[in-house]
């Protein structure tokens, strides 16, 4: 959905290790050994490190680590769109060490979640099995792996805590589902798998929350089946951008033609938008507490659905940009520079 703001995560790296198990998971896991588990499905997580070059607000390039899981053979692999919506380069490390450029195939900015594809398949590629989220239960205990704090491969255990649906004020979306836990997610988790007992995937880490950053015990993963819906089956198609809304006051000091636009920030290199010309912006301003950048690209339609805060405006919007398919002609009209442009393409 159109949102005010749309951010993506920077995630500093440390050199120190951590383990984290929750109390009750340590019961359970003696009865049943997570260390067998965790040693069958390590080798199909992986560590990804995405790169942005330097842009208004940053003068050096910006630098991140995430994690995500393999789900074929043919190289695709899972991850949370916030890590690598607007990444210029996308590097995924095997346990092996080795270290292969990856691309986005499918993105849901919504769910967050995004499917890569890696530009080499390694003949011995390791893979994992996708589960039913809709078999799991609260209380069912699971464990994650991921890079916390840039640390590759750490285990963290706990339980299914809740499961939440997302509210959906438009009717055409796919409705997605969160899975709550108390397994211990940090900064470099998002994008890694969240398994059952039996080591299928139940859900893709997306973030947690914490006024501080670090693990209070409020964990959420995409449900698999969401993922499955979302990037496998529809096949949400990623663009590559990230923006401001902007309207009221705002829209008329832009002279925006019309009462709210979308203030480009950032556009991925190679990404959809990059080739149909869009632009970022380049100049920092302060706003209040908030920074962003200006002088690039206001959204003013997206396949002739003019951008406004009308609730069946955004809903139409969201339809369009679902519907993208590979080979769908994109049309988007911008003001540039105070003309108005129309920036067309076909994928």
């Amino acid at each position: 959905m159109l949102c005010r703001r749309i951010f993506f995560l920077v995630i500093p790296v440390y050199l120190f290790a951590s383990l984290t198990v929750s109390v009750g998971a340590v019961v359970h896991a003696r009865n049943n050994s997570y260390s067998d588990a965790f040693e069958k499905v390590n080798p199909a997580v992986v560590k990804l490190f995405t790169l942005e070059g330097a842009g208004a607000l940053s003068n050096e390039p910006t630098a991140a680590v995430s994690s995500g899981v393999v789900i074929s053979s043919e190289g695709q692999i899972l991850t949370a769109a916030h890590v690598v919506n607007v990444a210029d380069t996308i590097a995924v490390k095997f346990t092996d060490n080795e270290v292969i450029e990856a691309k986005v195939v499918s993105l849901s900015s919504e769910a967050d979640i995004a499917l890569l594809q890696l530009v080499e398949v390694p003949p011995d590629l390791k893979v994992a099995r996708l589960g039913d989220s809709g078999a799991v239960r609260v209380g069912d205990p699971i464990f994650v792996i991921g890079a916390p704090y840039g640390l590759d491969h750490t285990l963290s255990v706990g339980h299914v805590s809740g499961r939440h649906q997302s509210p959906v004020m438009c009717s055409s979306l796919t409705p997605f589902e969160f899975l709550q836990t108390d397994a211990s997610i940090n900064q470099g988790n998002s994008g890694g798998p969240m398994f059952d007992m039996d080591g299928n995937i139940i859900g893709i880490v997306s973030r947690n929350l914490s006024n501080s950053g670090g693990s209070v015990g409020l964990g959420f993963a995409v449900s698999i089946n969401t993922a499955k819906a979302l990037l496998l089956e529809d096949k949400s198609i990623w663009i590559g951008f990230n923006a401001r809304l902007i309207s009221g006051p705002l829209a008329r000091a832009f002279n925006l033609p019309q009462n709210a636009g979308l203030l480009v920030q950032r556009v991925a290199e190679n990404s959809p938008g990059a080739k149909i010309g869009l632009r970022a912006g380049t100049i920092p301003i302060q706003s209040g507490d908030e920074t962003f950048v200006v002088g690039g690209d206001v959204i003013l339609e997206i396949q002739g659905v003019p951008v406004t805060e009308r609730v069946e405006n955004v809903c139409a919007i969201q339809d369009v940009v679902g519907g993208f398919g590979t080979s769908s002609r994109i049309e988007i009209k911008v003001l540039r520079e105070g003309k108005i442009l129309n920036l067309t393409s076909t994928r």
